[in-house]
């Protein structure tokens, strides 16, 4: 660990890796602004994920919308904001081609990234998934430009199959198990919920870590179920950032159509949310 007070982007990198390696499973929640990203860290939080989908909605767009130069902006931001590591939601890469999503993974390195998640979804509903022999060519590509640059930040390899509407559990491991030989040090399978699921990809990378999605309740599962499933890592994608907005919709529809201001009644107190703050600032301050 650097000698200074705040951990450098080396110290970061190491630290993420460790957490990978260890035993156990440890969450990785999504902030999608500087103020998320200083709230989660400050609740002892271990490292944190970037959310394609909550930073759009923060900027008024959808998921995806956002440029590569945006994205890129945004990961600096929260890179900047935060002592711990940072994995980039960096959905397909912005580019077709491997050499596209090679420069793509070189900038976002420069951001000071801890690791990056790559997408096989193309955004074409009649063709959702990259042909196979495409995808792991983009895999490979991204790994290449880890690799050059030093080969510390974490890859970590998306099938998408579940969210573009292909729930194919066989053809799922089938990518996964291409990503992880193509170099990516972590599996992703976003959209898997059942136990049976969850521990078929499990055994299917091992002894490579999986990072599982728990985007609502509908799992029903707990950090001690998924991590006696052998889970290595939950991310909660823009779950975080739904939960912000629904009471936000709640109240504003409530004022809106009916007069009425009750949807305030779970509203963060101003003192709180002041004080964690100012704490904040300070201990960054003297550090």
């Amino acid at each position: 660990m650097s000698t200074s007070a705040h951990p450098t982007i080396a110290d970061k990198r190491r630290l993420f890796r460790q957490l990978h390696e260890e035993p156990g499973c440890f969450v990785i929640p999504n902030p999608w602004d500087i103020g998320s990203t200083r709230f989660l860290q400050g609740l002892g939080f271990k490292a944190l994920a970037t959310t394609s989908s909550g930073f759009g909605w923060s900027q008024g767009q959808p998921d995806g919308a956002a440029s590569r130069d945006e994205v890129l902006a945004h990961l600096r931001e929260i890179v900047a904001a935060t002592d711990l590591p940072v994995n980039a939601d960096f959905e397909s890469g912005f580019g077709r081609e491997p050499a596209d999503v090679a420069e793509s993974v070189r900038l976002a390195i420069e951001t000071g990234i801890a690791g990056v998640s790559i997408e096989d979804s193309t955004g074409n509903a009649a063709q959702p998934l990259f042909e196979l022999d495409t995808a792991v060519a983009r895999m490979a590509a991204a790994r290449r430009a880890i690799d050059a640059a030093g080969g510390d930040t974490l890859l970590v390899g998306r099938a998408e199959c579940f969210l573009v509407g292909v729930p194919d559990l066989a053809e799922t491991i089938r990518r996964l198990q291409a990503y992880a030989e193509a170099g990516a040090d972590c599996l992703y399978a976003p959209g898997i919920r059942t136990r049976e699921q969850i521990a078929a990809v499990v055994a299917a990378v091992a002894p490579k870590p999986v990072n599982l999605l728990i985007g609502s309740t509908a799992t029903g599962l707990t950090l001690a179920d998924a991590a006696a499933l052998g889970v290595r890592r939950i991310s909660v994608g823009g779950a975080l950032a739904r939960t912000a907005w629904g009471a936000f919709n709640q109240a504003a529809r409530l004022m809106a159509e009916q007069g009425r201001f009750d949807g305030f009644a779970q509203a963060a107190s101003g003192d709180e949310l002041n004080t964690f703050f100012r704490n904040d600032l300070t201990h960054r301050a003297h550090t």
